[in-house]
């Protein structure tokens, strides 16, 4: 039985007053000073960029639509939130703050962004200012001290269980899009049909989705950030690739699935084959398990099924020592999520500093650390027919490893992609995505 949210909330507060405390202390200041962020306005002309709230700021509140915000945290004082609530009758203005957050803020309105300084910290000097450089007000300029930041950043691998909550709530609207946009697949529709039947099941806007959609048929599936969207369907539908996540007070689901037209032709059958590998691949996200190993693991685990499939011609550990197991799996197995997609400190050797290298010949690694309880990580293998990847190896004195008949056969599908979000826990690993995907 899943805890109160309001339970969940207030313990996931008393973590972040920790963090903070110890990271300004770090710091030898003595608040921490956070700006929602502001809105951007395109050059020559009138209008805005859409708004992203700062990480820093939604990481204490949930909320995500409201520039010119302010959060003051003071060890051992309770946070204070500076509420932007303009007169304007040009937008919609911001509803007064309610829910069981706000009992645990000393909560100023203001009506004016400049009516804020007047509730900020007296010396702007003793502050740890987190946020964008157009965030700056009057003397409170952020400065992302190094050494506060990357304690914070460091220890945000480390999910509460409140946000991991929030991530499973997340899930549940990408799973409702997700199956809405099969089923638009199946019924012939267009990328774009497809993009809106999925933002219409999700209940979310694409400026409200943590990241664009990738909604890709046939050979577009081959262009790992596709997001072009073409407006008529393709004579002939062969495959499709849906990369496509939800947002949840702030928080973010990252979920992939492949699909093949026909059910039982020779791509859906490797599909189910990368499926299979998938979900092995995501029990081994335990916690003292090297990420870069699971990565490594990932690729011969990719050459198997290319074996199996005819696509090489040699041993996996033949195709991933000499790169051949590259060409088709050119990114790495995964990221951090939470409230960025691509979470921050992947590569963060503690929460001092320092850097963990990718293994050499892998440099799309987005995440080099050991797991532990409390990381929420993506796990996403893949195997692609690219042009531009496959043709140096074709060339190239390597080009023998491959049956190029069979590249050739699979190369109108364009690629293959699974992706879940999977919790590392003290036992065995929660799978949020494949639970999402169950109702549980």
């Amino acid at each position: 039985m899943t805890a109160d949210p309001a339970i969940l909330y207030a313990a996931h507060l008393d973590v972040l007053q920790s963090r903070t405390a110890a990271a300004l202390e770090r710091g030898r200041l003595d608040h921490l000073v956070v700006p929602s962020g502001t809105l951007r306005y395109q050059l020559f002309d009138d209008r805005d960029y859409p708004y992203a709230v700062n990480p820093q700021f939604k990481a204490w509140l949930p909320l995500t639509r409201n520039p010119g915000s302010w959060l003051v945290v003071t060890p051992g004082v309770r946070p204070k939130l500076i509420y932007l609530q303009p007169h304007d009758y040009w937008h919609v203005v911001p509803e007064s703050p309610s829910g069981p957050w706000t009992g645990h803020f000393d909560i100023v309105v203001v009506r004016t962004a400049d009516e804020a300084l007047q509730h900020l910290p007296k010396d702007p000097a003793r502050c740890a200012i987190l946020g964008e450089p157009q965030s700056a007000l009057g003397a409170f300029v952020p400065d992302n001290p190094p050494s506060v930041i990357a304690y914070l950043e460091y220890h945000r691998a480390f999910k509460t269980p409140y946000e991991v909550e929030m991530m499973r709530q997340a899930t549940r609207a990408g799973v409702r899009g997700h199956r809405a946009a099969e089923a638009a697949f199946r019924a012939g529709l267009a990328e774009f049909d497809i993009h809106m039947a999925y933002c219409a099941a999700a209940r979310q806007d694409a400026c409200q989705l943590p990241y664009n959609n990738i909604v890709a048929l046939n050979a577009h599936g081959a262009v790992l950030h596709y997001t072009d969207l073409d407006l008529a369907a393709p004579s002939r539908l062969r495959s499709f690739l849906i990369d496509a996540g939800a947002s949840h007070a702030g928080y973010a689901c990252d979920i992939t699935r492949t699909y093949s037209h026909d059910r039982g032709d020779d791509f859906q059958s490797l599909i189910d084959a990368v499926d299979t590998a998938q979900q092995a691949m995501c029990s081994q996200v335990r916690a003292g398990v090297d990420y870069r190993q699971l990565h490594l693991d990932a690729h011969l685990a990719l050459a198997s099924i290319l074996a199996d499939f005819g696509v090489i011609k040699v041993a996996p550990e033949t195709a991933v020592a000499t790169g051949v197991s590259s060409a088709f799996f050119p990114h790495g197995i995964g990221h951090g999520i939470g409230l960025q997609v691509h979470e921050v400190a992947g590569f963060a050797a503690s929460d001092s500093g320092g850097l963990l290298p990718r293994p050499e010949g892998h440099p799309y690694l987005r995440l080099t650390r050991v797991l532990q309880p409390g990381m929420v990580v993506t796990i996403e293998p893949g195997i692609y027919f690219i042009d531009m990847l496959l043709e140096p190896l074709r060339q190239g004195a390597l080009g023998t490893s491959v049956d190029w008949s069979r590249v050739d056969a699979f190369r109108p599908f364009g690629g293959i992609r699974i992706e879940d979000d999977v919790a590392c826990t003290d036992g065995a690993p929660e799978n949020l995505t494949r639970d999402g995907f169950s109702g549980a």
